[in-house]
């Protein structure tokens, strides 16, 4: 069974930075597969922020390009989102996925909450 922990969400000042981490239990993450942070703001619809394949292959929402990057090193089976010049509109659960490409299955974590306060 696959399971996705999330940790580093908090509370920050806007202007400042937080870096989240997921854990990914198991060999899956070895297979080829697309993992990616997701974010759902209050009254919003969950939206992707950020993911990064295998290869090492990045993709942004626009509005965190230049602030936010997506990491991963696949000997610790874990990813990492670098959030930097953080605003208040950035405040969201954010949630962790791998989609393995194989089957295309999509796997989720808990969510961890980012504030950020103006």
């Amino acid at each position: 069974q696959v399971q996705l922990v999330e940790s580093g969400g908090g509370l920050v000042q806007a202007g400042g930075s937080l870096r989240l981490s997921c854990a990914a239990s198991g060999s899956i993450f070895r297979s080829n597969n697309r993992m990616g942070w997701y974010r759902q703001a209050p009254g919003k619809q969950r939206e992707l922020v950020a993911s990064i394949t295998t290869s090492g292959s990045t993709n942004y929402e626009d509005r965190v390009t230049g602030r936010f990057t997506i990491s991963r090193d696949n000997a610790r089976n874990t990813v990492y989102l670098q959030m930097n010049s953080l605003k208040p509109e950035d405040t969201a659960v954010y949630y962790c996925t791998l989609l393995l490409f194989a089957t295309s299955h999509d796997y989720w974590g808990q969510g961890t909450q980012v504030t950020v306060s103006s």
